[in-house]
């Protein structure tokens, strides 16, 4: 099989190591805007040839696109329109799945697109940052299932198999409404409370020399990208500011038992967060 990944960053630049390495893909293509991720790629040995976004549709079985999601739903017609009449496949990395859901909706191309997530990645960008087995048993969320030709589907669920991934299967809101409970305000969070720091950092210098392993492990994600991240806000705005507003209502409520000194209070809203627990492990 040949298949082309377009967007060498983590994601895509992980996919072609390992489904090259496992036998998956026979030959790799890259399609990227950047010369710089481009020529890492190649010399890195990430993916064998770099081709336009055409010529790579034209040669591959497989087109991953693995770019930020506002860029996603713009190629994707594109894609399924040059590959109209063939078997060849087409799946997305992206982080929400409503708008390419609507993208593609209606189009006659509809079923060879499989509409993909795996839950995995880092805080780190570009096809340096590429690794194998960032996707060992983590899971992949395959969107509207129904709607994906049988042996598209199929040809996703086999690739996902040799990346080791477990799969679960969602309609596209319901991964959307999911993801920014469990993904998305995490990002938004880690950011604002980096961007508290740095405005603290200004009159205070010890702020980072005092920074424990709490921190930076809360901080971590604010190191992500925008080029990533913004599109993706923007794309699951509606469910996002949900989440923030109920977000910002603990925090007032946190900030209430504060002011009032409340200790028993405070105690009873951690033990109420404490149950966390018995979900994660």
């Amino acid at each position: 099989m040949t298949i082309s990944v377009v967007g060498i960053g983590l994601i895509g630049g992980s996919l072609a190591i390992d489904l090259k390495k496992r036998g998956f893909a026979d030959k790799v293509i890259g399609v990227d805007i950047s010369i710089q991720h481009q020529n890492i790629a190649k010399l890195c040995g990430i993916v064998d040839e770099i081709e336009s976004l055409e010529d790579a549709v034209d040669s591959s079985d497989l087109i991953l696109l693995c770019t930020p999601v506002d860029t996603n739903c713009e190629l994707l017609p594109r894609i399924l329109d040059r590959i109209a009449g063939t078997d060849k496949v087409v799946t997305d990395m992206g982080s929400t799945k409503a708008s390419i859901a609507r993208a593609s909706a209606g189009h006659p191309g509809r079923g060879r697109f499989v509409p993909a997530h795996p839950m995995a990645g880092t805080e780190y960008s570009g096809p340096l940052a590429a690794h194998s087995k960032l996707f060992d048993y983590k899971r992949a969320i395959i969107c509207d299932p129904e709607l994906s030709d049988p042996d598209a589907l199929e040809t996703v669920k086999q690739m996902l198999d040799v990346l080791n991934m477990s799969i679960v299967y969602m309609d596209s809101i319901s991964h959307d409404i999911h993801v920014a409970y469990v993904s998305h305000i995490s990002h938004i969070t880690s950011f604002s409370l980096a961007l508290c720091v740095l405005d603290k950092e200004k009159e205070t210098q010890n702020i980072l020399t005092l920074a424990a392993g709490g921190f930076e492990s809360t901080v971590r994600l604010a190191k992500s990208s925008g080029d990533t991240w913004a599109p993706i806000f923007v794309e699951n705005a509606e469910y996002i500011l949900e989440v923030m507003d109920t977000y910002i209502d603990k925090m007032n409520r946190f900030r209430q038992m504060i002011v009032k000194k409340d200790i028993e209070g405070l105690k009873r809203l951690m033990d109420e967060a404490n149950k966390i627990q018995k979900i994660l492990n």
